[in-house]
């Protein structure tokens, strides 16, 4: 298959007449009994693919291009992990639905994208159904392909987009809709083609055909005056083009900001600051730029759209849109794209309005349908003895959530992990808009979600949040008296023993008699799981502050109320303890001064360096005296400067000896 020159608005009146509907398919579908697969195996006959819907080839160089194509390898890979195999324009569609699948990512080489959208395709279809169809079902429902073919004879094929006709247009009607195409029209037609992925943004408003009054003759008087031939117009011509660019996914990670905060929370590093100014200003530069083009968008007969399901809401649905989500004349593009530019939306304008042509003759179109035929499942045989198996448990299955469970789970997950992480600011703002949903401060946590804590209260014990189990208690007012789950209960009394043993042996503290075991046969509560004394002191306190809101001493398990005078009291005692420590250590060091000032004082030992002149007097006299190595061992182990200020001097006493030998001569 390969693209004609053929235009799809301008096709020649000759070729029109003779093209009929490619139905072939159609009638040898209608046979009960299904023919064994008859693939030919020469270079000169047709070639199917078993896996692909049973697609043929004329040659190995085309059948070797189908192999390395995304379509198959898909396929493929969808076969071997027991899955359905797709058509060509539901592959299409799949990678339409991939959010910046083949051009959200900043690389150039489009062979690794489209091999990241394989593999992304695959690990979404893993866990469909893997059941295959019947062959009955199967001829039934013969593979709808993103592209309709014509027959001229002898051997040559036409194949148009169906997305091109208008909706719900029956397959008996493509012909003459392909006849309707062909009439011009005194306005002309013209498309809008917009593309967005990975923050780039390309669009276009395109004149598809000609008017109908740019084909009428010129008057005699008009030929006489002109000397040259009018320039042929093209078949298409851009009449508005617009693209840019914002920064709104992180490199080589994929996904909008957007999409990663609805999974995980709003992140709030810089970078996803920057991401969401990213996504609101090309948001309001599409839609600016939609709003300027209003007019041109009303007269279009197609508007050709490839985002995502979040993207494409930027296009419809808000005040002053051009068109609506219903319109009639949307579109998407029904083969894949890369990244949006303007060179690529020239490329998909020349696949939507160029006809596709191939070369089969009628024999070789009724062997290809036979080998899709062929390659079809066929039923298994049914075998004549059925030995008798025990019947299976049946496999107790979740029920299916509503919307409102699901809400209320996701609620729940957001409030616990809040509390677990200690983000006291969100679980206040979170709590005043879903508190009452959610049944209150003190409403047990449900069992699906796997913790071993009853509330909120005890689960901010557990994890050490001190500033959240201050609020919990003061301001939301939770009651510290609800027992631990039962099924924990068992084993936290055993430990509740030794963990306060420990705590008593390891705190010498004035107030280490306020520390005591969980009462033998009560559950614990959420005091009972402080484990630094930060968190029980907020509990005393609290006990202090209101003594008539809870049972603090005996349902509570809080030991007594610590008061600001209690608390003073202990600091205070606290300071006067370290200030006798610091006598003490203060009388130990005037001993030691004391016992310094007894023994004999010894003087220090000065270490001076010689002079340069010492150095060179010592030099001169082992000189006189007939050594030769004092100069080099006077100057060992100096530094540069020193050495040179040494040699200076010896040239200056040098100078002055012969001096004076010249004036006693």
């Amino acid at each position: 298959m390969q693209t004609s020159q053929y235009h799809i608005f301008s096709l020649p009146p000759e070729l029109l007449e003779s093209l009929t509907p490619r139905n072939l398919v159609n009638k040898v579908a209608s046979r009960s009994h299904t023919p064994e697969p008859t693939v030919i195996t020469s270079k000169s006959g047709p070639r199917a693919c078993a896996i692909c819907n049973g697609i043929a080839f004329l040659d190995v160089e085309e059948q070797r291009a189908h192999f390395r194509s995304d379509w198959h390898r898909y396929n493929v890979k969808t076969r071997l992990n027991g899955g359905k195999t797709v058509s060509e324009a539901t592959f299409a569609q799949l990678i339409e639905g991939l959010d910046d699948s083949l051009s959200g990512s900043a690389s150039s080489d489009d062979e690794d994208e489209n091999s990241d959208a394989v593999n992304a395709l695959v690990g979404k279809t893993k866990r469909l159904n893997t059941r295959s169809p019947s062959p009955d079902s199967s001829i039934k429902s013969l593979p709808v392909t993103a592209l309709t073919w014509f027959h001229s004879p002898p051997s040559t094929q036409l194949g148009i987009y169906r997305s091109i006709f208008p909706l719900e247009t029956e397959p008996t009607q493509y012909l003459s809709e392909l006849k309707n195409l062909q009439q011009r029209r005194p306005e002309g037609r013209t498309w809008a083609l917009f593309m967005i992925a990975g923050g780039h943004f390309a669009g276009a408003v395109v004149r598809v055909s000609q008017n109908e009054d740019e084909d009428e003759e010129p008057s005699e008087g008009q030929r006489s005056r002109k000397k040259r031939p009018k320039r042929p117009k093209p078949d298409t011509e851009v009449l508005l083009h617009k693209t840019f660019h914002r920064y709104t996914t992180r490199r080589k990670q994929g996904g909008s900001q957007s999409t990663n905060d609805n999974a995980k929370g709003p992140a709030n590093s810089a970078g996803a600051l920057l991401r969401r100014y990213g996504e609101q200003a090309l948001k309001d530069d599409i839609r600016g730029l939609l709003q300027e083009w209003k007019d041109e968008l009303v007269e279009c007969e197609r508007i050709w759209i490839r985002a995502s399901t979040s993207n494409r809401r930027i296009f419809y649905d808000y005040d002053d849109a051009p068109f609506s989500h219903r319109d009639e004349r949307l579109r998407t593009f029904p083969f894949p794209t890369r990244r949006p530019t303007q060179s690529e939306l020239t490329r998909c304008l020349m696949e939507l309005t160029r006809f596709k042509i191939s070369h089969y003759t009628e024999e070789e179109l009724r062997e290809q349908d036979e080998a899709y035929l062929a390659s079809l499942t066929k039923p298994k045989p049914v075998p004549t003895v059925v030995q008798a198996t025990p019947p299976e448990k049946p496999k107790q299955r979740q029920p299916k959530l509503s919307k409102e469970e699901e809400v209320l789970r996701e609620k729940w997950n957001r409030m616990l992990e809040m509390a677990i992480k200690g983000r006291l600011e969100a679980l206040k703002s979170f709590f005043a808009r879903e508190g009452e949903a959610l049944g209150g401060v003190d409403a047990r946590i449900p069992e699906w979600t796997g913790e071993k804590r009853a509330t909120l209260l005890q689960l901010a014990v557990q994890y050490g949040h001190e500033d959240m189990v201050q609020w919990l208690l003061e301001e939301a007012r939770a009651d510290p008296t609800i027992p631990l789950p039962s099924i924990t209960a068992g084993h936290d009394s055993i430990t509740a023993g030794h963990e306060q043993e420990n705590v008593n042996v390891g705190n010498k503290s004035d107030d280490s008699d306020l520390l005591r075991s969980v009462p033998v046969g009560s559950q614990k509560t959420a005091y009972d799981l402080g484990r630094t004394k930060a968190i029980r002191d907020v509990f005393r306190r609290c006990a202090a502050l209101h003594p008539d809101w809870w049972d603090w001493l005996g349902a509570a398990h809080v030991p007594s109320a610590l008061s600001h005078d209690m608390e003073h009291e202990r600091d205070e005692k606290k300071k006067a303890k370290r200030k006798g420590l610091k006598d003490r250590v203060k009388e130990r060091e005037a001993k030691e001064r004391e016992k310094q000032k007894d023994r004999p004082i010894t003087p220090p030992v000065v270490e001076t360096k010689p002079t340069v002149r010492e150095i060179v007097d010592s030099n001169s006299t082992s000189r006189r005296l007939g050594g030769g190595s004092g100069a080099a061992q006077g100057i060992t182990g100096l530094t540069p400067e020193m050495r040179a200020k040494v040699e200076r001097e010896r040239r200056a006493r040098a100078a002055e000896a012969r001096l004076k030998g010249l004036q006693t001569s």
